[in-house]
């Protein structure tokens, strides 16, 4: 089999300047070379055949069944009107002041045409309500349900029981979520309360501690602050301060509590004090009945002593 081998000599292929050279001459035109035939497609409007087909699948149904209605646009509202001004206004000023010196033409602006466009569409819908309601009135359909409908469920009874309490579920876990979220904010708020409660406390102790250092430096001798502060922390009108006196005895019996250790050692006032050791100071007697050191004055069949006894018996 014998090799086919492409004879450049017999190539009718153009080199590039032969094209540009032909281009130039206007033998060659842009695009395709080749002329392509143009069919020109003719637009027939047979009225006859159309009026035909349609009588075919028209279906004669009374109004009630299609609602259809061919209204005018009704009135723009006096509003709308305004609000549609002000709208092309605003739109100007912004159209002329970010791009400069552009005339501003109201039918170009595709944001009023949609804002005009929404308009027209619901005018059109008011329209067609207006008369829709009429013609209905006219009919004696009614067009509002009475209060006493009663309309079969599309789902059952065990289906919408599910949906209820599905839905008071819900509700329980809101409220739950809520009251938990009234306490978390009560707890904040105390604790808020707290702390600046004992801010303004430490506050008071600093200013008291500083005035007490300058009394003892020297530098002040006003020891009003001490009465002060007595008067701030006493409650005398408060009925929880009353005296108790079963809780008075046992403080009187067994103390208020504090060091105990060491609370009847010797001090330097109680070694100054000699007045329990005057020999000269007469004893009281003790009387173990009334438990009272009063003296007895009345001496009532006092015996005598063992020698005056012996004595008496001789």
């Amino acid at each position: 089999m014998s090799d086919f081998v492409l004879n450049d000599s017999e190539t009718e292929v153009d080199s590039d300047e032969e094209l540009q050279e032909a281009f130039a001459k206007g033998l060659l035109k842009p695009g395709l070379n080749e002329e392509i035939e143009r069919v020109e497609k003719k637009y027939v409007n047979n009225v006859a055949d159309l009026k035909a087909k349609l009588k075919e699948f028209e279906l004669k149904l009374p109004w009630i069944e299609t609602l259809d209605l061919v209204t005018t646009v009704a009135p723009m509202a006096p509003d709308v009107a305004l609000q549609m001004q002000q709208t092309a206004l605003r739109r100007k000023n912004i159209t002329e002041n970010t791009k400069g010196k552009v005339e501003y033409d109201p039918t170009q602006d595709p944001v009023l045409n949609e804002f005009k466009r929404e308009n027209l569409i619901h005018r059109q819908a008011q329209a067609a309500v207006v008369d829709g309601i009429k013609r209905l009135k006219e009919l004696n359909i009614p067009t509002k349900r009475p209060d006493d409908y009663f309309a079969e469920m599309a789902k059952s009874d065990e289906h919408m029981q599910k949906v209820r309490k599905n839905l008071m579920a819900k509700q329980a876990a809101q409220a739950r979520t809520e009251k938990v979220r009234q306490l978390r904010d009560q707890k904040k708020i105390a604790k808020r309360v707290q702390i600046d409660t004992k801010l303004k406390q430490a506050a008071d102790k600093k200013q008291m501690l500083e005035q007490l250092k300058r009394v003892r430096k020297g530098k002040s001798t006003d020891l009003d602050f001490l009465e002060d502060n007595k008067g701030n922390n006493s409650n005398k009108g408060n009925p929880k301060n009353k005296v108790n006196k079963k809780r008075a005895m046992k403080d009187k019996k067994f103390g208020f509590g504090g060091k105990k250790k060491g609370s009847k050692l010797n001090t330097r006032e109680s070694t100054h004090q000699i007045d329990g050791f005057n020999s000269s100071a007469k004893k009281k007697p003790f009387n173990f009945k009334t438990k009272n050191f009063k003296p007895n004055n009345k001496k009532k069949n006092q015996r005598p002593g063992k020698s005056k006894r012996k004595n008496a018996k001789r």
